[in-house]
């Protein structure tokens, strides 16, 4: 028995070797047609004149002192917007990581609904918070502490507030990733062997999960240089962000080489972040993995150790100020933990509802308190042809999208976790690089590209577009599930006879269904909330729903925008709810 079963286990063993690297074929050829050589070919663009002839010209003018000037704002704003997102994730993430499954799950509920609501949903929620006639000035003046509404619109405070809720979810889930693996038994030890609650989080705790913080930093960093919609419709035209000043060369100016100019720039800056991040702590710790780092453990060693003496100070200050309990009596620090996580749970959350009352007013202008009760807004969104063929185009792109990056993404996760081959480590990195490269450059490059192939303004363009941003996704939730995937299981039914897709059908699949639904709902909500590519691979009335949004914004904030937000935000907990009940069914199912 024991002979015969032997040599199939080989098979197993072989097609597990020979056939993983074979799923990330799909992923490779479509990332290597579709954004590889598109922003690659921004570089050619760059180095030409408005004739199409050989110039430095764009170069040389982009380094006078306008352009370094946008860019110098540009990093600033970023990299404020990146601290204040850290700062106030960290907490969140802590709380998600150490508190029970019952409370994790509807924190997490929390986190998810900014999340997959759309970003220009947000912005619109700000300009009701912070707007002369908004909810913050009406209630300044209402009570007293000013007599005339104070000015937080066209700001870079406004700027900062909004990118930074905007950015929040993507930086919790990140340390998410990482704390969750962490062992809770640790600071348990440590307390155990008389460190104090303080010493024994700074010196232990923080530590290990220092590579999530840093990972979300980058994504943060990186993601906040190529926004273009809170600077927009927030900020102050004296504070102008590379991302405006991109789509200003294209759209007024019709200057496509300054625009490649302005991109490969900022395209060598997120590299060089990249590589930096890379050298120290390893690209692959974006996905929550943990291990030794990046090329070197020793990398990894010396950052950890970098924060000896901060951590040192750090240990002795919160020390002092927390009461002598051990940790396993730490009712303080727990109290103090969900309160300030209570509040900026509350920040997270609390801007969208503002824009619900706003939909219902009777008055043609956005203001607070609103006037009136009128369904009027709601029915100019309903019974109007252009909103109404913007949303049916949004819901087509975004299930054509999703599809999509499951059928490539899929396999993809497959040969990531299974192959051990030669140069895996480039895989993921190579995957992962629209998560790390600025939109509005992917957009931008895409423009170029479809224009040559007179894809501007077609379905075919708007899906493959967005699958490029929407199959990282799709990847890094289906690795994170296959993780603690038991891959004998599949070893099994290979040695019994069961045939690769009948073992996926019958046993992988059943298993990680909750996973593959997060994914394509990932994929869906990316796609259906993705600006930057709709604005420039639509074109005329083929426009998605985001971009009608923008358009409308343009002109002005009216109360058809809250309806319409409104209709998104209620869609979205609806998925968000059913996503939570079809998880907690499953883990039911597992457990009988």
């Amino acid at each position: 028995m024991t002979a015969a079963v032997a040599p199939r286990g080989r098979t197993a063993k072989r097609k597990t070797k020979l056939g993983a690297p074979l799923l990330l074929l799909p992923i490779f050829a479509f990332l290597a047609v579709f954004f590889i050589y598109p922003v690659f070919s921004i570089l050619a663009v760059s180095v030409t004149d408005r004739d199409g002839v050989l110039s430095w010209t764009n170069y040389i003018e982009l380094f006078r002192g306008y352009n370094i000037q946008v860019m110098l704002t540009t990093l600033k704003i970023s990299g404020w917007t990146t601290l204040f997102t850290i700062l106030l994730s960290y907490p969140v993430a802590y709380l998600l990581a150490t508190a029970r499954k019952g409370s994790t799950n509807a924190l997490m509920l929390i986190v998810l609904l900014p999340l997959w609501t759309s970003v220009l949903v947000r912005a619109f929620a700000w300009i009701v918070l912070f707007g002369r006639n908004g909810v913050i000035n009406s209630g300044l003046v209402s009570i007293g502490l000013v007599e005339v509404p104070v000015e937080m619109l066209f700001t870079v405070f406004s700027v900062v507030v909004a990118m930074t809720h905007a950015l929040m979810p993507i930086a919790v889930l990140s340390m998410y990733s990482t704390m969750q693996n962490i062992d809770r038994k640790l600071e348990l030890a440590a307390a155990t062997l008389g460190a104090e609650p303080g010493n024994a989080f700074w010196r232990i705790y923080f530590p290990i999960s220092f590579p999530g913080v840093a990972s979300a930093a980058l994504v943060t960093f990186i993601v906040s240089i190529g926004i273009f919609v809170h600077p927009t419709l927030l900020g102050s035209p004296s504070e102008r962000m590379i991302a405006l000043e991109i789509i200003e060369q294209i759209d007024v100016l019709y200057n496509w080489g300054m625009a490649a100019a302005i991109s490969v720039m900022v395209l060598i800056l997120s590299i060089i972040f990249i590589m930096i991040f890379d050298k120290f702590l390893g690209i692959a710790t974006i996905t929550g993995a943990q291990g030794s780092g990046g090329p070197s453990g020793s990398a990894m060693r010396a950052a950890t150790a970098g924060l000896g003496t901060m951590t040192v100070w750090l240990s002795r200050i919160t020390g002092a100020l927390m009461p002598k309990r051990k940790l396993t009596d730490g009712q303080s620090r727990r109290f103090a933990l969900n309160v300030v996580a209570g509040l900026v749970l509350t920040f997270m959350a609390a801007p969208l509802f503002f824009l619900i009352p706003v939909s219902f007013t009777e008055s043609a202008f956005v203001e607070w308190p609103p006037r009136g009760f009128s369904l009027q807004w709601y029915e100019e969104y309903f019974t109007d042809p252009v909103w109404r063929e913007a949303t049916i185009r949004s819901i087509v792109v975004g299930l054509a999208t999703a599809i999509l990056s499951m059928l490539i993404g899929v396999p993809a996760a497959f040969g990531i976790n299974r192959a051990r081959f030669k140069g895996k480590g480039l895989v993921l990195p190579y995957i992962l690089m629209p998560l790390v490269v600025p939109n509005i450059i992917i957009a931008l490059a895409l423009f170029y590209f479809f224009a040559e192939m007179q894809l501007i303004g077609t379905y075919i363009g708007l899906v493959a577009g967005h699958t490029v941003i929407a199959v990282p996704y799709v990847v890094l939730t289906l690795i994170a599930v296959l993780q603690n995937y038991d891959h004998r299981l599949d070893q099994a039914a290979w040695t019994l006879g069961a045939s690769t897709l009948t073992a996926f059908r019958r046993i992988t699949l059943p298993l990680i269904k909750v996973g593959f639904v997060t994914s394509f709902l990932f994929a869906f909500m990316r796609s259906f909330d993705e600006i930057a590519i709709a604005l420039f691979v639509s074109s005329g009335l083929q426009s998605t729903l985001p971009k009608k949004l923008w358009s409308e914004a343009h002109i002005a904030v009216s109360p058809t925008l809250a309806a319409v937000s409104t209709i998104l935000i209620a869609v979205v907990a609806l998925v968000v709810v059913a996503s939570e009940l079809l998880n907690r069914r499953s883990a039911g199912q597992k457990r009988t």
